[in-house]
C-alpha cells in the first residue's frame, strides 16, 4: 500500500486565500445562536480544527495558490466562483482551476438561471450545496432543490452536497444521509457527490453507494488520519470507483498536514490512482 508521488492530484475542495475568509461564512450568520459562533475568529467550526491556516495577504493570491498546487503535485482544483478572485483564477488558469457554483434553492428559478449563466461564462463543472447553512434551511430531499437537480441533469453537472452533522453549530436535520435515498431514486441521472464525511451515518452512506450507481463520496474537511473506517474499507473493496479526494485548504486544513498524513491511509495500491485522480476525471468530466 504505497502512496504514489507521480499522480497529478485532483482536489475537489480548495479556495483562493486572497479573499476575506469571513466572507465565506456570512450567509450563515442569521442562523448562529451562540456567542462563539457569532464571534468566531477564523471559521465557525474552528472548535473542530486545530491549526487553521493563518495566511498573510498576498500581492497575487492566484499565483500564490498555483504555487501551492505545484508544491503538492495537485494538477487541478475545484473552487467556488462566487468571488471575483476565484473567477480570475478560472480565467487565468483554466487548465489548473475549474469552477463550481454554490446554490441557494430559496431563490427559485433565479438560482436556476444563475447556474446556467455560470456554466456559460465559467464552464463550471459542478453545483455545490450546504443544506444546513442556508437561511432558511432546505433539506436535501425538499422540493425546492428539484429544479436545481433537474438542471444539473440537463447540464450534466455533478451535485456536490454537504451531508452529515454540520461542523458549525447548526441543526443537522437537513443533511441526514437518509434523505439522499429519495433524490438518487428519483434522479438516477444525477451524479450526487457527498461532502464532509456523512458522519455519524457513514455506514449508511456506504450502503446507499452500493444501492445507487449515481452516488459518490469525497473526503473534504477531514484530515486523512480521520477518514472514516467504513469509507476506507469500502474503497478497498467494492467502492474503488466511488471515493474521491477533496481537501479543505485554506478553510480548515493545511496542505502540509493533508499530504503528510495521506501516505498513512491504508488504501490498497489499485485504489490510490482512482482516489487521487481518476474518479474525479470521470465523474466531473475534466
Amino acid at each position: 500500500m504505497t502512496f504514489p508521488t507521480d499522480i497529478g492530484v485532483i482536489d475537489l475542495m480548495l479556495q483562493i486565500p486572497g479573499e476575506d475568509p469571513r466572507e465565506w461564512y456570512e450567509f450563515m450568520q442569521p442562523l448562529f445562536m451562540d456567542d462563539a459562533s457569532r464571534n468566531y475568529k477564523k471559521m465557525p467550526a474552528e472548535y473542530m480544527f486545530r491549526n487553521v491556516p493563518d495566511l498573510e495577504p498576498q500581492a497575487d493570491p492566484v499565483a500564490y495558490t498555483l504555487g501551492k498546487l505545484d508544491q503538492f503535485s495537485i494538477a487541478k482544483a475545484m473552487i467556488g466562483i462566487q468571488h471575483p478572485t476565484s473567477q480570475e483564477a478560472v480565467r487565468r488558469y483554466p487548465d489548473r482551476f475549474f469552477g463550481s457554483w454554490h446554490a441557494n434553492p430559496n431563490r427559485g428559478m433565479d438560482e436556476v438561471r444563475a447556474i446556467i449563466r455560470a456554466k456559460e461564462e465559467f464552464n463550471i463543472k459542478a453545483v455545490t450545496a450546504f443544506p444546513s447553512g442556508l437561511c432558511p434551511q432546505v433539506p436535501i430531499n425538499d422540493a425546492k432543490w428539484y429544479p436545481i437537480y433537474a438542471k444539473c441533469v440537463e447540464l450534466d453537472l455533478p451535485f456536490v452536497c454537504t451531508v452529515g452533522v454540520p461542523g458549525p453549530r447548526l441543526p443537522m436535520a437537513p443533511q441526514k444521509v437518509e434523505l439522499i435515498d429519495e433524490v438518487c431514486w428519483f434522479f438516477p441521472e444525477l451524479k450526487f457527490v457527498m461532502r464532509h464525511g456523512a458522519e455519524p451515518w457513514e455506514e449508511l452512506a456506504v450502503k446507499l453507494m452500493l444501492k445507487y450507481d449515481n452516488l459518490f463520496y469525497s473526503t473534504s474537511a477531514f484530515a486523512p488520519m480521520h477518514y472514516p473506517k467504513a469509507i476506507i474499507d469500502f474503497a478497498n473493496t467494492r467502492g474503488s470507483k466511488k471515493i474521491m479526494y477533496a481537501g479543505y485548504w485554506p478553510m480548515g486544513l493545511s496542505l502540509e498536514r493533508i499530504f503528510t498524513e495521506l501516505p498513512q491511509v491504508p488504501f490498497r495500491d489499485h485504489v490510490w490512482p482512482r482516489f487521487l485522480r481518476d474518479n474525479a476525471l470521470e465523474v466531473f468530466k475534466l
